[in-house]
This record gives structure tokens, C-alpha cells and sequence, in this order.
């Protein structure tokens, strides 16, 4: 069983959560994920790991609510247990060499973004850093970036804070007008990340993809996770979990990952249903 030690509302449907796993926070790196089970009956759910206390043994973990699994997960309070808290999974983000990135996160993919751009800073890379949202509500980690970053670029759909539209736009700026980045890496809706590599493609800046397909077991195994890339004219399939999550942007088939992710939207949402009324039963 793993306390979770601190919970935090960072919007309407987003949740911070630090969780006692002192063996997870010795290991993990930017970039890697956990899974967890709520209780002994639940679903095993992947959220990457946004941030670690080595000394404290903690690790932060921020998720949207969007689901069954992340519902329940949001019931539990500062002093409760998970039953499962495995990891770290994946290959962490690859770092070494990069002297001036971009960093381009959206919505609750910036939980995934803030602990790469941290890495960045400390290894004395220059960050910039795009972060977008739907509206002012909706913003989060906005001083966490701002303490990361060398600047600093946040949009919202709406306008109704920072800059208006999405985050190619100060991206395709940037790049026209000669930024040289080392690499862009970007991590948040898979139509968000597919627009950012298809803005850099013209000017041939390197892109990275951090990639959230469905995960059940995350070992390889299972092959839910698959993706297809695209690697010199060959169709080539690759596991998120084992592979990834981060890929080379350009070899990436968004559209198959798009049409993938969509498969089980209707019976997650009734299971989501389910869920929020069961939990109103017993708080009656």
C-alpha cells in the first residue's frame, strides 16, 4: 500500500498528488511513467511521473480526471492508500547534449513538460517554454515554468489569459524569424503535438513526442500500447511502454494514434457514469 502524502486542486479537473514510494523516487527520471491500481478491484492506469523528493521519498503525480479510474482516484484524501504504485516505466527522456530546446506542453501534458524543462535548466540548457490552454481556469505550473524557463509563451484558446490561440503559433514566430533550437520537445494532445511537428517540418528542427496511447500492462506484453511509425519509407511498430513514451515526432502515424485512442471513449465515459453515481450512493 502507498500513502498519498499531499493533495492539491490545480483546476476544476486537474489533481496533484505526492505519494510515499521511496524505491519509485530513487530511480525516476524525467520522462518515465508509473502505474497504479486505487484498489485491489480497479483498472491499472499509466501517469508520468511529475517530479520526485529523493530525500523525502515522494513522488508527484498530476492527473485529469477524465475517467473511471481517475474519478475514484480523486475521491481518495491526503492520508489514504493506493493499493499499486509500480515504476518507473519507460525510457526517460534523453537529455545529454542539448543546449537550447523548446518545450511545448498542453493542458495536463505540461505535468509531463515542467520536469524535462527542470532537468533542462539543471544540466544549463536555454528553455524556452510554450504551454497552452482552453482558458484562464484551466492554467496550470505557471510559476514552475516561469523559475525553469528563459522565457516563457502561454496561450489559451479563448484569449482570456496570456496570449490568444494555440501553441504553434509563437512556435512557427520563433522559428521564422531564426531561432535555432536543438530540439523541440512536446508533450500534450495528440492533435497538439501533431501540429507542432508538422510547423517545425518545414525548418527541420528535431522533435520528440512524449506518447500517451492505452496502456494495461506496461511491460510490453500486452501490446495495447502499439505504435506505428514511419522509419525511413517502412512501416515499423513500436510499444509506448518499453519503447517510449518519447518518439521521434516525424516518424509518428498521429492519425492511427488518434483513431486508436478513440476505440473506447463511449464505454469509458459510461464506466466514468458509474462511477460518479456509486460514489454518491454511498455518501448519502
Amino acid at each position: 500500500m502507498y500513502k498519498i502524502v499531499e493533495k492539491k486542486i490545480l483546476n476544476p479537473t486537474v489533481v496533484q498528488l505526492q505519494i510515499e514510494a521511496p524505491l519509485v523516487a530513487n530511480k525516476a527520471r524525467p520522462g518515465q511513467f508509473i502505474i497504479l491500481r486505487v484498489d485491489e478491484d480497479g483498472e491499472r492506469i499509466p501517469l508520468t511521473v511529475a517530479g520526485v523528493n529523493k530525500d523525502k521519498g515522494l513522488v508527484k503525480i498530476i492527473y485529469q480526471i477524465v475517467g473511471a479510474t481517475t474519478k475514484k482516484l480523486s475521491y481518495k484524501q491526503a492520508g489514504d492508500y493506493l493499493q499499486d504504485f509500480v515504476g518507473p516505466l519507460g525510457v526517460a527522456t534523453r537529455l545529454d547534449g542539448l543546449k537550447k530546446v523548446c518545450v511545448v506542453g498542453g493542458g495536463v501534458g505540461c505535468a509531463i513538460a515542467l520536469p524535462i524543462a527542470e532537468a533542462l535548466k539543471e544540466m544549463g540548457a536555454e528553455v524556452t517554454s510554450i504551454i497552452g490552454f482552453r482558458s484562464k481556469d484551466l492554467v496550470i505550473l505557471e510559476d514552475e515554468f516561469k523559475s525553469c524557463s528563459t522565457a516563457l509563451k502561454i496561450m489559451t484558446d479563448d484569449g482570456s489569459y496570456g496570449e490568444k490561440g494555440n501553441v504553434t503559433i509563437p512556435l512557427k514566430d520563433m522559428l521564422e524569424k531564426g531561432e535555432q533550437f536543438d530540439m523541440i520537445i512536446t508533450i500534450g494532445p495528440l492533435v497538439m503535438m501533431k501540429y507542432v511537428v508538422e510547423t517545425a517540418r518545414p525548418f527541420g528542427t528535431p522533435v520528440t513526442a512524449s506518447m500517451n496511447p492505452i496502456m494495461i500492462d506496461g511491460t510490453g506484453m500486452c501490446g495495447g500500447c502499439r505504435l506505428t511509425l514511419n522509419v525511413d519509407g517502412k512501416k515499423v511498430t513500436k510499444f509506448a511502454c518499453v519503447d517510449g513514451p518519447d518518439f521521434n515526432g516525424y516518424e509518428i502515424d498521429f492519425d492511427e494514434a488518434m483513431s486508436r485512442g478513440r476505440m473506447y471513449s463511449s464505454f469509458e465515459r459510461h464506466a466514468y457514469e458509474d462511477t460518479c453515481n456509486l460514489f454518491n450512493k454511498e455518501v448519502r
